[in-house]
């Protein structure tokens, strides 16, 4: 029998930080976690689960960036990340507001990347994964998780630099 009380005493708030990092939303984090500890349930009835707390990263993550996906599709109003998380004490409030931005476009940008590209990205950067970890929780190899990391990030720099010069020529 599993220790869920323990487990998730253990490896929640990791699991739900993971969420919040990609929506910058309470409320989907706390429902993008509660989804992933279902998923993870269902799927220890039919396998058996060696590690749990990479699999409830995978789950939470994976939930997150579909999540991400519907908010943008429904163009609802969102606040992106918390500025307090972003800026660094005593920061002016023009950077409040560039940086503030800054995560609406990365948040958008995700989105647009292959979902496996955004997951290993996701993994990556923001739960601090290594390749390796990747690739045995994803079943491939790490040359692939490189390949994927690789593209996700040219993607996410093309992405956002465009649209820092777009918004630079307007300004001028």
């Amino acid at each position: 029998m599993i220790d869920w009380e323990g487990m998730l005493k253990r490896e929640g708030p990791a699991v739900w930080k993971t969420a919040w990092k990609v929506l910058g939303n309470q409320a989907d984090a706390d429902e993008c976690f509660q989804e992933a500890c279902l998923a993870a349930v269902e799927y220890s009835k039919t396998h058996e689960v060696r590690q749990w707390r990479p699999l409830l990263h995978q789950l939470a993550t994976a939930r997150a960036i579909d999540r991400l996906r519907q908010r943008i599709r429904r163009k609802s109003r969102e606040i992106p990340f918390p500025q307090e998380s972003l800026a660094s004490a005593g920061a002016s409030p023009l950077q409040l507001a560039q940086d503030a931005e800054l995560a609406v476009r990365l948040q958008q940008a995700l989105i647009d990347l292959p979902h496996k590209q955004a997951q290993v990205f996701c993994l990556f950067h923001m739960s601090g994964w290594s390749y390796v970890e990747i690739a045995e929780n994803l079943d491939v190899s790490t040359d692939l998780v490189g390949v994927w990391l690789l593209r996700a990030r040219e993607h996410l720099r093309k992405t956002l630099s465009g649209k820092k010069d777009a918004m630079s020529e307007v300004a001028s």
